[in-house]
Order: structure tokens, then sequence, then C-alpha cells
């Protein structure tokens, strides 16, 4: 186990990781020219997950957001053409969102920018210390210690 001052400098390293993805992520994302913003591209990416069109409820629950932030990330992806809102076909009081097919466009080329984004991020290190960190990840996503 490690020391308070061992944990509170992992904690510190953790932090600026994630900062270097997003910032290489964004840079990626900005070059695709598209104007999707890193947020929006996350709930493009999470509306493709749906096999029918999502509430914003809905998103704003899968996103881990309050549904504001939904509304502004689709009045944005909609001024764009990447998604459209639907009226529900049982409840016309009900909106659903769907990606238009400008949005599946830029959903492939977002996946290219991400990969471009992720091969540059895990550059430095071999196979093994990617699989190794892959496995870590996921031990400290779930919470759950993986029992070898």
């Amino acid at each position: 186990m490690g020391t308070p001052d061992s944990d509170s400098l992992l904690a510190e390293q953790l932090l600026r990781f994630t900062r270097r993805v997003h910032r290489i992520q964004k840079r990626h994302i900005e070059e695709c020219g598209l104007g999707v913003t890193p947020a929006q591209s996350r709930l493009l990416r999470t509306l493709a997950q749906y096999p029918s069109p999502p509430r914003m409820a809905d998103l704003a629950a899968r996103l881990e957001v309050v549904p504001r932030a939904v509304t502004t990330l689709v009045d944005g992806l909609e001024a764009n053409g990447k998604v459209r809102r639907v009226p529900d076909p049982t409840n016309r009081r009900v909106i659903r969102i769907e990606l238009t097919d400008d949005g599946l466009g830029a959903l492939r080329e977002l996946r290219g920018a991400r990969r471009s984004a992720a091969s540059e991020i895990l550059a430095p290190l071999s196979e093994d210390e990617r699989e190794a960190l892959g496995e870590l990840l996921e031990t400290l996503m779930s919470g759950m210690p993986v029992h070898r």
C-alpha cells in the first residue's frame, strides 16, 4: 500500500495525465474541421449507441450530466446539422434526438480522430505496457480489485 505522499503524487499524476489526454483529443477533434467540441463528440458517440432515438433525459442519464447540459449540446449539434429533434411516435409531447446523415459522417471522422489521439497518447508504451495499463484502468473504473 502506498504512503499518503506517494498516493498524493499518484493522484496528481493521474490528474495531469487526464488533462493531457483531453488536450490531445481536443486537438485531434479540432483538426477534423467539423466544428464539434469534445463534449458534442461524446454526445454523438452516446447517441449512436441507442437502437432508436432517445429522449434528452435518456442522454443526460447516460452521460451523467444535467438535462440542461444536453439541451445546450443538442442545440449546437442541431445548428450544425449533425442531429435533429423528432417527435415521439406514441407521445407527441416527447421529443427524441436522432443522428442525421451528416452526424453519422461526422461520427466516422471523429472515430478516426480518437484513434489517432489514442495512438499519440499511447506511443511511448510497449504492447505489454498497454495491456497492463488497460487492466489497471479497468480496475480503477470498476472499483474492484482484479484477482490474479
